[in-house]
């Protein structure tokens, strides 16, 4: 099982390369059902390794002119603040077990794996639609709407990231492409900076509250790291909207893998 847990660390990597999320849909279930972690450290784990492998990515995209550090910053200010808030001053006063509903006992762990598998079928959703035609408006923050537009989101995407350790890419692109009109290339290298800044500022908020096995998170981390290299030579060569439909098939049937699993947890 461990085998399979290393090559779908690759995928980590290749996803977050290739379409600039989906690296926390795959890293937290890779976490909590081969390695076999918590969901609480697994949520942890996810921030510092997906965090790593976006800088590098992001590191990649920025050298190829690639991202947009202008767009980066007014989502770049607001979501970390929030993770850091969410991960070091509310998710640890959060009890274990929540509530009873007769025979239903609902934990914390069940709760963010069953809240994680909804926001893969949402993500999975947005990646299967089909794709709107480009705007032929100036891209960029144009008022200061926009920025406050922005601001918005980088606060859900804070709360989205600290609750449940998704870097927030399948939010953060759409908010970059639809409302700053952003070209895709450029919105997925500006994404991979965003969900870095946010991942690895969440986990800091986490320091002290988890025992943290610091050989096992680099070790999976550069493996990770290796495969958004191979994802960012890969997305030359292949379609991004065919990517993004078979991405987002695997994301659904996974999501609902987890639903089954944890609803069968909880009757049993």
């Amino acid at each position: 099982m461990q085998f399979i847990g290393y090559i779908a660390a690759v995928l980590i990597g290749i996803s977050l390369g290739l379409i600039g999320g989906g690296g926390s849909i795959l890293t937290v279930p890779l976490l909590v059902y081969i390695f076999h972690l918590p969901p609480a450290a697994a949520v942890s784990y996810s921030l510092f390794i997906v965090g790593i492998t976006s800088l590098i990515g992001a590191f990649n995209n920025f050298r190829k002119k690639q991202a947009s550090l202008n767009l980066a910053l007014p989502l770049g200010i607001v979501s970390p603040a929030t993770v850091f808030f969410v991960r070091r001053d509310v998710v640890p006063h959060i009890p274990e077990q929540l509530w009873i509903i007769g025979k239903l006992e609902v934990t914390k762990s069940t709760l963010t794996m069953l809240l994680f598998a909804v926001l893969m079928l949402a993500a999975a959703v947005s990646m299967l639609k089909r794709a709107t035609a480009p705007s032929t408006k100036a891209a960029g923050v144009r008022s200061m709407k926009d920025y406050f537009q922005l601001g918005l989101f980088g606060l859900g995407i804070g709360c989205v990231t600290g609750f449940l350790g998704a870097g927030g890419g399948f939010l953060i692109i759409p908010a970059l492409v639809l409302l700053m009109k952003l070209p895709m290339k450029e919105a997925v290298g500006t994404s991979l900076f965003i969900i870095g800044i946010n991942s690895l500022i969440g986990f800091t908020g986490d320091l002290g509250h988890y025992t943290i096995d610091w050989i096992f998170l680099w070790y999976i981390t550069a493996i990770a790291s290796a495969g958004i290299l191979i994802g960012t030579q890969l997305a030359k060569k292949i379609p991004s909207e065919k990517l993004k439909r078979g991405f987002g098939w695997f994301v659904l049937v996974m999501g609902m893998y987890i639903i089954v699993q944890e609803v069968m947890i909880l009757w049993g």
